[in-house]
């Protein structure tokens, strides 16, 4: 389960943010701590948790997001909601439903978080101007990663496009006039080295992309404009490479097979990175979080 963590502020509150499987989860301990101090966080969670409403809403967010939340176990708490002697906790919640919109953690970063869409609905127990501003620096934190992923790709994408010059160059200068394409046939030689480098990396040509994504294509795009940031960037580290390979003649199935060992073994290490996350561009605007090849 991939954890990262972010902080805001907000109202001079720094607020706790981490990202555990692409999903935003927001401390409730941090938030608490602005209505009462250190030492009522546990019991305004606890209250807030007990609440009629609290639970009806928790029991609806999870029926639509978890498919194995127990629906009869929070029947029976609903039942008791309201009455003086109901008691409960973040983490008997979590226990004995299956839970997930709510977790607890242990550590630097301990205490009670949950989803955003949960933690907004806490904020409102802290009071409507904290929601409102919970939300506001919320949304800026979204602005300013989405900007950050838009350079990133942007970068790497413009970085590919100069490499691919690079080979495209060898191509002209090395393999056509070694070769019988004529001149309306020489696109095939560049062709098929593109396709030598999606192989490698993607697993597939541009032609069986194509085919296995009709809606895709018939919005203009291709292979490349939905590939991740780490795979840009490996692919412009192969397109130098293989325009090196190339030059020095060696033969297309030899520079295959260092491609795709190369292509390997650099995946692998930059999937390892937070800076170089899998990201997927989705549209101009919409990244997301993907290590499947097969969504390619």
């Amino acid at each position: 389960m991939s954890k990262k963590n972010t902080t805001i502020q907000v109202q001079n509150l720094p607020i706790t943010i981490s990202q555990i499987e692409s999903e935003d989860y927001i401390s409730l301990t941090d938030m608490a701590k602005g209505k009462e101090g250190d030492g009522r966080v546990a019991d305004i969670i606890k209250n807030w948790i007990r609440n009629r409403s609290t639970l009806e809403f928790l029991g609806v967010w999870e029926q639509m997001n978890n498919p194995n939340f127990k629906v009869v176990e929070f029947d029976h708490f609903k039942t008791q909601a309201g009455l003086p002697s109901f008691v409960l906790s973040p983490g008997n919640w979590i226990e004995t439903t299956n839970a997930i919109g709510l977790l607890v953690k242990k550590g630097k970063y301990g205490g009670t978080y949950a989803h955003k869409d949960i933690a907004f609905e806490f904020a409102s127990a802290i009071s409507p101007v904290f929601k409102l501003y919970l939300i506001k620096e919320y949304q800026r934190l979204k602005e300013i990663e989405n900007n950050q992923y838009n350079l990133e790709w942007n970068v790497k994408r413009v970085l590919s496009k100069v490499n691919y010059s690079i080979q495209t160059d060898a191509v002209k200068d090395y393999i056509l006039p070694q070769s019988n394409y004529t001149k309306e046939t020489e696109w095939l030689a560049y062709a098929e080295e593109a396709d030598i480098l999606n192989v490698a990396l993607f697993k597939c040509t541009a032609k069986q992309w194509r085919e296995a994504n009709p809606q895709l294509t018939l919005e203009g795009k291709n292979l490349r404009d939905i590939a991740s940031i780490n795979e840009l960037a490996i692919l412009s580290n192969l397109e130098s490479a293989n325009a090196d390979m190339i030059r020095e003649g060696v033969s297309k199935k030899e520079r295959f097979n260092k491609l795709y060992k190369i292509a390997q073994y650099q995946k692998e290490i930059l999937d390892k990175q937070d800076f170089l996350k899998s990201i997927k561009k989705t549209t101009d605007d919409v990244y997301l979080d993907s290590n499947k090849p097969s969504e390619l």
